[in-house]
């Protein structure tokens, strides 16, 4: 009686995912159609750059320079908004150990805009070491009419 029990278990195990499928055939129009609502593949750059790690001095150049997005097909789209955090390192000697160490300070703020505020721009000007980082998230892009999409963070070394 348990053998029954358990084969006719086990065979209504293996045909329940059969009969819940459904097949539903979609045609190729749906499907072009739907891939034409997305934006194709994104990228992020800073000025020329992507994220890396760059020479103070070519920095500095950038902080005037507006964040680009663009798609697969070099297409360019507004970017919206970002969130921007500096990680600025600054070198301390530990009064325990004795030993040298890196204290970290992250400031930051959200902009409506593609650039930095010139305030910022300013200060960064004033306070940019090597081994900070720059951090470029959130970025927010206009695609279509009322269409807005997250573009990828750029993260910017100094050396």
């Amino acid at each position: 009686m348990q053998k029954h029990l358990l084969l006719s278990c086990l065979l209504s195990a293996v045909a329940m995912p059969v009969f819940a499928q459904t097949h539903k055939k979609v045609s190729a129009a749906t499907t072009t159609a739907a891939s034409n609502k997305r934006p194709m593949k994104l990228r992020s750059s800073w000025g020329i750059y992507l994220s890396d790690t760059l020479p103070k001095t070519e920095v500095t150049k950038l902080l005037d320079s507006a964040l680009v997005v663009r798609d697969e097909k070099n297409n360019k789209y507004p970017v919206i908004s970002f969130a921007f955090t500096y990680e600025k390192h600054e070198p301390y000697l530990n009064d325990t150990t004795g030993q040298p160490a890196i204290y970290k300070d992250f400031t930051g703020d959200n902009f409506k805009s593609p650039t930095l505020t010139p305030l910022w721009s300013k200060g960064l000007k004033e306070s940019l070491q090597s081994g900070d980082v720059l951090y470029f998230d959130e970025i927010i892009i206009k695609y279509a009419e009322e269409k807005y999409y997250k573009a990828p963070s750029i993260r910017i070394n100094v050396k």
